[in-house]
């Protein structure tokens, strides 16, 4: 319980861009888990943390799970190769239920089954996995958008502007792109230490 309530706080701290409190509440969830001996419950929480880099379109080769991979179980494997946009056909079984209808399926039907999933971070992790297989429609862009603004995950949130921004540029869409750099501006804009006193008086 220790090591899923530091989990939980390391993935909300570094979605939202707290990279110290991230870091230090995962060192504190693989010390809880370390204290079991368990590799595979280990490579369990790594997969966790990676997950969060994939839905912030860090693709990263998540060499922590990596280290204790052979370890994995059968669920954990499938699901690290559809975080890398590798998984198959035999996989689909073996990955947590909203995740098993995107693997194979045809753009347009994906971007309906992201948009579908309850989930915010589970949204975000198959719409990055999409962008990572080159199958992202716009709609799974916009989708993957709004859903870390809701959520105010600010990490997420720059990397899917960033994209949404380059498609606008490359499709010549001036209007659409300036309103995005806007948005990126707001999320870059750093407030004056006195306006912040102001606004909590």
């Amino acid at each position: 319980m220790n090591a899923q309530g530091s989990l939980a706080r390391s993935v909300d701290a570094y979605l939202s861009g707290n990279t110290r409190v991230a870091t230090l509440e995962l060192d504190r969830a693989r010390a809880e888990v370390a204290r079991t001996g368990a590799p595979e419950r280990l490579a369990r929480l790594e997969l966790v943390h990676c997950a969060a880099e994939v839905a912030s379109l860090s693709f990263t080769a998540c060499p922590a799970y990596q280290a204790v991979a052979p370890d994995a179980a059968a669920p954990e494997q499938a699901y690290a190769r559809y975080l890398r946009a590798q998984a198959t056909a035999a996989d689909a079984s073996q990955l947590p239920e909203v995740h098993r209808t995107l693997v194979g399926a045809a753009p347009d039907q994906a971007a309906a089954r992201v948009a579908a999933i309850a989930d915010p971070l589970s949204r975000l992790v198959a719409a990055a996995v999409l962008l990572r297989a080159e199958r992202a429609t716009d709609a799974v862009v916009r989708s993957a958008v709004d859903t870390a603004s809701a959520q105010g995950w600010r990490r997420p949130l720059m990397a899917w502007l960033g994209v949404a921004l380059a498609r606008a540029q490359a499709a010549g869409q001036g209007d659409e792109a300036v309103r995005l750099q806007r948005r990126l501006d707001v999320l870059t804009r750093r407030v004056p230490a006195d306006a912040a006193s102001a606004t909590t008086q």
